[in-house]
């Protein structure tokens, strides 16, 4: 069982900054894929983000140049940068991890004003 803890989302305007956190109960080594998905209403549930466990680094086009997830071993947790900010990126962030088995927080709110 993997419990998995995100934070950091809000309201910001458009082009403001936020960053995400995701606090995992595990060595995040263990994971051989850590990511965001969002999901904004009416919309499917769709990857933002990912990171595997060589450091490969995937990105949707929508947020290319302006979002960047890294992690930090020491403190089993991954975040998302989010810089440059649209409306368009309003949506509940999702944290999600992998090990041959998937696990998904609960989701962090993000809006973003005009």
């Amino acid at each position: 069982q993997v419990q998995l803890v995100e934070s950091g989302g809000g309201l910001v305007q458009a082009g403001g900054s936020l960053r995400l956190s995701c606090a995992a109960s595990r060595s995040i080594f263990s994971f051989n894929v850590m990511g965001w998905y969002r999901q904004a209403p009416g919309k499917q549930r769709e990857l933002v983000a990912s990171i595997t466990r060589d450091d490969r680094l995937n990105y949707a086009d929508s947020v290319k140049g302006r979002f960047t997830i890294s992690r930090d071993n020491a403190k089993n947790t991954v975040y998302l940068q989010m810089d440059s900010l649209k409306p368009e990126d309003t949506a509940v962030y999702y944290c999600r991890v992998s090990n041959g088995y998937l696990y998904w927080g609960q989701g962090t709110q993000v809006t973003v004003s005009s």
